[in-house]
């Protein structure tokens, strides 16, 4: 493979668990892929509602605009299990552009009939379900369940927040007849090796598997169509604090 620049972004602000991401990834990426990692400069710093991640979702289109003005880059990741703002960030680019969840869930499905997914919060689940539909992934998972700790638990304590995912995932393989497990958040993504030592399942992590996809389809030389809703958005004006997104030189279809 020829050198390849993938730019991961964690669409909350916790620059501690952008590093992790970024450490997480640097292990899983060939010798000629180059990573960089970024997060948004103002919105959440932690995702845990449909709130958190419609103000994410601007903060991630931004960082593709700001990557599409530096040059160079292959391929985008975004670092979230909602996946905010994945279509609108595929409009702005030709590069791939990967969310870890719908990743997640398609190498899941290669190496299993059914998984069921561990996640942080019970209130996030709802979203997991959102996409299992939206994805087509539906009928493969077999449960959301969730360890009911908030994100920044796995920083602020990791030792009590991974004792509580592992046993979720105990549950997980004991009573939901599954072959696999996908963990629900990107802040997990240095748990995975320990998590399937414990368990004794596959365990699918989004980070990494978006970083191998991402990797994939630059070495095919695909990229995002152009072709359709994916277009790059009409340029037009935009008011109050977005004024600055009518200047947007975008280019043509291609």
């Amino acid at each position: 493979m020829t050198n390849v620049h993938i730019r991961i972004i964690n669409p909350n602000t916790t620059a501690s668990m952008t590093a992790a991401i970024h450490q997480s990834a640097l292990r899983q990426a060939a010798a000629s892929t180059t990573i960089t990692t970024t997060q948004p400069d103002a919105g959440p710093v932690s995702i845990e509602s449909h709130f958190d991640e419609a103000i994410s979702a601007v903060g991630v289109a931004e960082e593709v605009l700001k990557g599409e003005r530096e040059g160079g880059i292959d391929a985008y990741v975004v670092a979230c299990f909602g996946d905010p703002g994945l279509l609108a960030a595929r409009e702005l680019t030709r590069a791939p552009v990967i969310g870890i969840a719908e990743a997640a869930f398609h190498l899941a499905t290669l190496v299993s009939t059914r998984f069921s997914i561990v996640t942080t919060l019970g209130r996030t689940g709802i979203i997991a379900e959102h996409l299992l539909e939206q994805y087509g992934f539906r009928h493969h998972c077999r449960r959301i369940r969730a360890a009911e700790i908030p994100v920044l638990d796995l920083e602020h304590h990791p030792d009590a927040a991974f004792t509580r995912i592992v046993e979720e995932c105990c549950r997980a393989r004991n009573e939901d007849g599954i072959g696999a497990i996908v963990l629900g958040c990107g802040g997990m993504a240095n748990l995975t090796a320990d998590i399937s030592r414990e368990v004794g399942l596959p365990v699918v992590e989004g980070v990494s598997a978006a970083l191998k996809l991402a990797e994939s389809l630059v070495s095919l030389g695909l990229h995002t169509s152009k072709h359709g809703d994916l277009d790059y958005p009409r340029p037009k004006s935009f008011t109050g604090k977005f004024a600055a997104l009518s200047d947007l030189q975008l280019p043509t279809s291609r």
